[in-house]
């Protein structure tokens, strides 16, 4: 091979490893969108409860957001790493950079790392509450959700909800210490529940696929009729978790607890009238629009003052 080949093959590589699709692929920018979200909803929820000035915490809602990004793309980058081998078998997968051949897959360990410690800088900057939250819903997603329990219980879903259900923690910790305010833990419990019933609706969908990368979501063990049960008892909780925002804003718990209603009533109804990939479908559809819906109204709720 000749100088001109070699640069040429180098920098078809460089191009590779720098394109914006190659990067969103890795780091799981959709996930980055919604997590955000819920970052931000905590953050203005918590200027709002203790009556604080948007336009004075400028700096820590960037840093947030930002740091935010880092860490959640950080983390979903190891994932892709750690998870090549099962991604390569599941159709909704196999086109990651991870997989289909576009970089070395230590590039996305590397890159991961590198996000994660630069994303938990900028949140410690905004504040040392805010750098815990992102620590703690890094490592629970990285260790024991996708070194552990992911590939070893029907328990995987609940315990990679404890992840999820960090960012408006991190958004309620740049601004506030009390964590313990019931409008943080109707965050907490809102995005906890929340998960399990939408995830159970992808695993029904793609369940010859997990079935065939050996990964014991709830439908490929006990079954798709315990799947569906399971999802209508969460949202059944998730109701009851509406009346934790009641004491703050009936407004917020009454949009909560109506868009979780409509969730469970869909549910409930077509539980024998639609096969199960339609049942799943329809659930999915109601459990995106229900959380975009409610971090919307709770993010314009806080500059309605």
């Amino acid at each position: 091979m000749n100088n001109t080949e070699v640069m040429e093959k180098t920098s078809f590589s460089l191009k590779s490893y720098f394109s914006w699709n190659v990067i969103r692929g890795i780091i799981k920018t959709g996930i980055i969108k919604s997590n955000v979200m819920g970052m931000i909803a905590g953050l203005c929820l918590a200027l709002y409860a203790f009556d604080l000035s948007f336009a004075a915490y400028i700096p820590v809602i960037v840093l947030a957001i930002i740091g935010t990004s880092m860490v959640v793309g950080g983390a979903g980058a190891i994932n892709n790493f750690y998870d090549q081998d099962i991604d390569a078998i599941m159709k909704r997968t196999q086109s990651r950079p991870t997989v289909d051949g576009s970089i070395n897959p230590k590039f996305a360990l590397w890159l991961g790392i590198f996000l994660t410690a630069a994303g938990l800088v900028l949140l410690y900057s905004a504040s040392m509450l805010a750098f815990l939250m992102g620590l703690l819903g890094f490592l629970f997603y990285v260790f024991p959700y996708t070194m552990w329990t992911k590939r070893t219980t029907v328990l995987n879903t609940e315990v990679g909800s404890l992840s999820g259900a960090m960012p408006p923690l991190i958004g309620w910790a740049a601004v506030s210490n009390d964590l313990f305010h019931p409008v943080a833990i109707g965050l907490f419990m809102l995005m906890f529940l929340w998960q399990p019933p939408h995830f159970y609706a992808i695993a029904i969908r793609r369940l010859e696929e997990y079935k065939a990368a050996g990964i014991p979501m709830l439908p490929v063990i006990k079954g798709i009729k315990r799947t569906k049960i399971q999802s209508i008892v969460y949202l059944i909780l998730l109701m009851a978790a509406s009346f934790l925002f009641w004491p703050f804003s009936k407004f917020l718990a009454l949009t909560m607890l109506l868009l979780t209603i409509v969730w469970f009533a869909a549910c409930v109804y077509s539980f024998n009238k639609k096969d199960d990939q339609k049942w799943a479908k329809l659930s999915f559809i109601i459990s995106l629009n229900h959380l975009t819906i409610l971090l919307v109204t709770m993010i314009i709720f806080s500059f309605i003052r």
